[in-house]
């Protein structure tokens, strides 16, 4: 049993503590891989925040950064406005690395393609899940030291990172192989996707057990990841509208909204939804409140940026 003296300098010896405005608490190691060397970073509630609300602590933040599996970075310039909004509003953030598991692998979305990419993707999302739950097994051994209730994290993702998380909760309502190194009775308190969906390679997703509360925020123009489906065989990528007719048809708690003619852009548009972040995290996840919505939002005050990703772009 590791005395609390030799925790803390072991955790020193994972962690480097910068300081600063907009510089994370802490960034840790927590995990080796054959590749690389996987971190993430910490940033802590603001001084006189709010982390209690009606008596329950407020969750953690567990960001996976987007950029289709061949680029990013945890702790993008873009995200910190983000970061630090939570951070205000009394959120711990905590941002992780993953293997990027399309950099280097030639891509095509040809039918004679389609079934090759699938797999590469299919690939690259549960590779992303490992490394993910690897960053939750780490949070969870050194909670104390990091201020992380590990059965209180809302796992969130941006485009791929949102792909990742959704299947996070996915892999872990299946009882997957893979889910089984976070222990039998894990679950995250809370998912929020932006720009997201589930890359299958068995046909249309079906949860074994009712999945924890989540949030999906996608545009309806999105071919990006798709707001639909597009799939071949057994090997598809099934977005918001497909996710939200399984969540109704079995009755899951889920927040889903439809931005009416948006492409990508949803993926970032993180401070322009922060209404609809902060009801989703204050009564679904704290509250325990099982508010189910499937809004349709054409709200031009959501900044619309035709610049946005696209498979052409990234691939």
């Amino acid at each position: 049993m590791m005395s609390k003296k030799m925790t803390a300098v072991l955790l020193a010896a994972l962690c480097l503590l910068p300081l600063g405005a907009q510089n994370p608490t802490r960034t840790c190691l927590f995990a080796h891989r054959d590749t690389c060397d996987l971190y993430l970073d910490v940033y802590d509630p603001s001084p006189g925040s709010e982390t209690v609300l009606e008596g329950k602590d407020k969750p953690t933040i567990m960001f996976v950064f987007g950029g289709g599996f061949i680029t990013g970075e945890r702790s993008s310039k873009g995200y910190l406005p983000w970061f630090r909004l939570l951070n205000d509003n009394g959120y711990r953030v905590v941002t992780i690395d993953y293997r990027l598991g399309l950099k280097g692998v030639k891509m095509a979305f040809s039918p004679f393609a389609l079934v090759r990419s699938a797999k590469a993707t299919k690939h690259a999302v549960d590779i992303g899940v490992e490394d993910a739950y690897a960053a939750v097994a780490f949070l969870s051994e050194h909670s104390a030291e990091l201020g992380v209730d590990p059965s209180n994290i809302v796992i969130s993702g941006s485009s791929a990172g949102a792909m990742i998380s959704l299947s996070a909760e996915y892999e872990l309502c299946n009882s997957t192989s893979m889910a089984a190194v976070l222990g039998k009775g894990f679950d995250f308190a809370g998912v929020m996707a932006f720009a997201g969906a589930i890359m299958s390679d068995s046909g249309k997703p079906s949860y074994d057990r009712e999945p924890c509360p989540q949030m999906l925020i996608h545009g309806t123009a999105d071919k990006t990841v798709n707001y639909k489906k597009l799939h071949m065989f057994n090997w598809g990528i099934f977005g918001p509208d497909v996710l939200a007719k399984i969540f109704k048809k079995n009755g899951y708690t889920a927040c889903i909204y439809r931005f009416k003619d948006h492409n990508h852009d949803m993926a970032s548009n993180f401070i322009a939804t922060w209404p609809e972040q902060k009801r989703f995290l204050e009564q679904n996840v704290i509250k325990g409140v099982k508010r189910s919505v499937d809004a349709m939002v054409d709200d031009p005050a959501v900044p619309s940026y035709k610049n946005a990703a696209t498979l052409k772009s990234l691939y």
